[in-house]
């Protein structure tokens, strides 16, 4: 790739002699630095030592200085405007896909970003190696080139870079551009890696290609994508041994100092980070071969430098792994056992784990605590959601413990398959959370050792990083027609319009124009009528793809394309509707200042009988919490607030609510239908194309019904609005009423009526227990002279009239030694329990006499056979 600047300063095109790739240089050499070792360690090479919030300061300050606007950073959760992956893992990232396919214009072009990141494809050489991060900030100066608008290309992006090292006192002798390619997301394009003294700082990537299956096609818009790793440029203008003392040497220095390490000798430390600089450490035998030869470097044994250095490893793992759950947690993810949700409470786990292995008493909110602390002036918001991520926290250790105390009975159940596979490792880390090294521990105990792969736990994250849901969606049939309009907008009391026919295909209509509101956004179509002449025509449902709208009828009979007709909509159940969506918009809010930011809908229902909000939580929403949701929700609708809906540009929505308007999931285009419930405050804001009600007073009353979790990190609250709610209430005052008239009392005292009943019944049940066990007693004795000898025991077959429970009790009573108990009763239930002297497996016996199983000693089931059938089967099965 020619470049000007190359050209101007003398920078010559080189061949790596080790791994063969084309790189500029000032100087001449034999090998380019992305094969050479780390040479900052212990020196200066910048002008001035940087901290981490002093770097991003200066980056963002250098390319403002060079005509570019400054970008707030996205939230690390990509899944807020994007749904094919779950972490921002790049500053691009964050434009796609709507700015990076065009479809959208950037918030500013050219622009600066310092976008924190979260990757979690190295994560098991996080604080080996002493380069890996999890959590790292990208740098980025972007470009978006039309064949309208040029900004910048290659020279240009070469030149600030160059710029942007040498003001950070780089010597232009040691800045090397090596020549590359870029793959991701669907694009392509050459790019270069910028490196200084071994380490590569910058990849500049320019983005034209679109790649389909092995083909390159060019595409209109050319875009100038770079990353600057801003914790690597901190590491080399300081030159610490790893990027972990230079990004927390405060937090290291604290853990170090609770644990009470033995001190490492830095020069071991460096010769770690410079040999893994030019090792390409992707697995475990990658980490022993390094460990290897930093032994032999320094003149140690394997293993002693293996026992110094582990405890430093967890406390660098430690430092990253609280920094990103700073971040993660602090953007409002909610730990869970599926998406995001999952990744960061294995992070959580991970965590732990490194932490157990240290004895560090010191409790993992405080190290987070620290975190926050240090990231508060760039990063405000962070410190805004403490207490939320505190109690998280806590909420999560909780249940890690829980899970190694059940570790061993968990474990125990996959020793009955005779081999172990990786795949039941992960399962098992999948299903129950429990870390694989304890697992390893308990197989051991049992005799079976199991290889675990050092790259475990990215093995996990890969399996749920890219996993995306696919939402199942009725296929319309294809039509080449105009976009409808929308009638719904902007006449949303209308209840009548006239329209012609465009199309007819199936039992679908569709015309120019439509009051019917199409099923989206969690709100049920409209339904109503078309009518044409005298003949009226039922809408059973309508539905909307590329913009038109499909009305589904019972029949089409007498319909053709052309054909001038009127729609009426059933207005009760749109006002309904729209009562119900309203209502979703202000409890969704009201949770989120009860319950706190990290609040997100995770999926709404709009329908006529009633409502329902799913919602992300970590916990389950208390009576007191529900009491207070539903007590806001009412003041809302009391207040009268104004819900306005007004259509927005797409980054004009996001730079002034940001990504908080995407509740109900990505919402494609560039141009957003904002609903904002306000008064002299902003009280909710959404996209959503639903149909609202005009302010909150028109909503009515809100009733919450219930809640209950629909899954681990997923609270659901149903609830009706309006006449629904007036409608809940009489139901539940004629329950007040009829169970007052059974009980004889006012409303007043039911609960102390039952009480008394309750109470009442507790002491009969107790007496009705004591005389079952005297009944059992009589029993027993009756059955003692009902055994039976077969072969080596002596056998009990009776059909007694009684409940399981007491039939179990009986068993217990006369299952000793040799004995063999086979009990029924005449509603199908059957056991098989068997005396310590009986070494016949009651499990095997129960299922040749009836559908059933259990244990060696106990066994229970479903028997339809008569006593006698039984008895010859069991004679059978003795004698075998």
């Amino acid at each position: 790739m020619k470049v000007k600047l190359f050209e101007d300063l003398g920078f010559k095109r080189q061949k790596c002699e080790k791994c063969g790739k084309y790189f500029w240089s000032i100087e001449e050499k034999d090998i380019c630095d992305d094969c050479d070792k780390y040479s900052f360690i212990g020196k200066k090479v910048t002008k001035k030592s940087f901290d981490y919030d002093e770097m991003v300061k200066e980056f963002i300050k250098f390319f403002e200085e060079h005509g570019h606007r400054h970008i707030k950073r996205a939230p690390v959760v990509a899944r807020r405007w994007r749904d094919d992956i779950l972490l921002t893992i790049a500053s691009i990232a964050v434009f796609q896909p709507w700015v990076t396919k065009g479809l959208i214009k950037p918030k500013a072009n050219p622009l600066v970003i310092a976008q924190p990141c979260i990757r979690l494809n190295d994560i098991d050489n996080v604080g080996r190696t002493g380069r890996h991060l999890t959590c790292f900030t990208m740098g980025g100066h972007h470009a978006f080139n039309t064949p309208e608008n040029y900004i910048y290309w290659q020279d240009e992006t070469v030149e600030l870079c160059y710029k942007f090292f040498k003001r950070l006192g780089i010597d232009e002798k040691k800045i090397i551009f090596v020549e590359s390619w870029w793959e991701g997301g669907g694009n392509a394009g050459p790019c270069f890696e910028v490196l200084t003294h071994g380490v590569e700082l910058a990849t500049l990537v320019f983005m034209q290609y679109e790649k389909i299956e092995n083909d390159y096609k060019e595409i209109p818009l050319k875009i100038v994508d770079t990353g600057y790793g801003i914790e690597r440029f901190v590491w080399i203008s300081q030159g610490k041994e790893t990027i972990y003392d230079a990004i927390f040497g405060n937090i290291v220095e604290k853990l170090k100092k609770e644990v009470g390490v033995e001190e490492i000798e830095r020069g071991i430390l460096k010769n770690i980070t410079e040999l893994s600089g030019i090792m390409d450490i992707s697995d475990a035998k990658d980490l022993r071969e390094l460990r290897k030869k930093v032994a032999e470097k320094v003149g140690m044994d394997v293993e002693e430098l293996t026992r110094l250095l582990e405890p430093y490893e967890n406390i660098y793992a430690i430092a990253d792994h609280t920094r990103a759950l700073a971040f993660m947690l602090g953007d409002g993810i909610v730990p869970s056992n599926v998406q995001e949700g999952y990744l960061v409470r294995m992070l959580i786990r991970k965590t732990l784990r490194h932490m157990d292995k240290l004895n560090l008493s010191l409790p993992i909110t405080e190290i987070v605590r620290m975190q926050l602390n240090s990231l508060k002036s760039l990063y405000p918001e962070l410190l805004e959601m403490e207490d939320y991520i505190m109690d998280v926290l806590q909420i999560e250790e909780r249940r890690y413990r829980e899970t190694l105390k059940r570790g061993e009975g968990i474990v125990r159940r996959l020793l009955k398959k005779k081999d172990i596979s990786l795949d039941d490792l992960i399962e098992l880390y999948d299903s129950h959370g429990l870390p694989v090294e304890i697992a390893k521990e308990i197989l051991n105990k049992y005799g079976k050792d199991i290889d675990i792969p050092d790259n475990f736990y990215t093995l996990i994250a890969e399996r749920h990083e890219h996993k995306k849901i696919e939402k199942k969606k009725e296929k319309l049939p294809e039509v080449d027609v105009q976009e409808t309009e929308l009638l719904f907008y902007k006449y949303p009391n209308d209840k009548e319009f006239e329209a012609e026919i465009l199309k007819i295909v199936d039992n679908y209509v569709i015309l120019d124009r439509t009051l019917f509101y199409p099923e989206g956004g969690g709100q049920k179509a409209d339904k109503g009528k078309i009518i044409k002449g005298d003949k009226e025509y039922e809408v059973i449902d309508v539905k909307k793809e590329n913009n038109i709208v499909y009305h589904k009828l019972k029949s089409v009979e007498g319909l053709k394309e052309g054909d001038k007709v009127k729609g009426v909509i059933d207005f009760e159940r749109r006002l309904t509707l729209m009562r119900h969506h309203t209502a979703t918009h202000i409890v969704n809010a009201a949770c989120q200042r009860v319950l706190g930011k990290h609040v997100y809908q995770a999926g709404s229902d709009v329908d006529v009988d009633k409502a329902r909000l799913d919602i992300t939580h970590y916990k389950r929403i208390s009576k007191e919490e529900l009491k207070e949701i539903e007590k806001l929700a009412n003041e809302i609708v009391l207040g009268n607030y104004k819900v306005e809906s007004v259509f927005m540009d797409r980054n004009e929505a996001e730079e002034k609510f940001g990504f908080r308007i995407y509740q109900g999931g990505v919402v494609p285009g560039d141009v957003l239908r904002i609903v904002m419930i306000k008064n002299d405050e902003l009280i909710d804001v959404q996209a959503c194309g639903g149909t609202h009600c005009q302010n909150t007073g028109e909503v009515g009353m809100i009733k919450i019904i219930k809640t209950e979790r629909i899954q681990d990190g997923v609270e659901r609250l149903i609830y009706v609005s309006g006449l629904r709610a007036l409608e809940y209430a009489n139901t539940l005052e004629d329950i007040l009423d009829k169970s007052s008239k059974i009980l004889r009392c006012s409303y007043e005292d039911l609960p102390k009526s039952l009480e008394k009943i309750f109470e009442e019944n507790k002491e009969l049940n107790k007496k009705l227990e004591e005389m079952r066990e005297k009944l059992a007693e009589l029993k027993k004795y009756e059955l003692l002279d009902k055994f039976e000898k077969i072969g080596d025991y002596e056998v009990l077959i009776e059909c007694v009239d009684a409940e399981p429970k007491d039939l179990l009790s009986l068993a217990d009573n006369l299952a000793i030694g040799n004995r063999i108990v086979i009990l029924t009763n005449n509603k199908g239930f059957i056991l098989c329990k068997r005396g310590e002297k009986v070494d016949v497996s009651m499990n095997e016996l129960i299922k040749a006499i009836a559908k059933g199983g259990g244990k060696e000693h106990l066994a229970q089931g479903r028997c339809e056979r008569k006593l006698e059938e039984i008895k010859e089967i069991v004679k059978k099965f003795l004698k075998e």
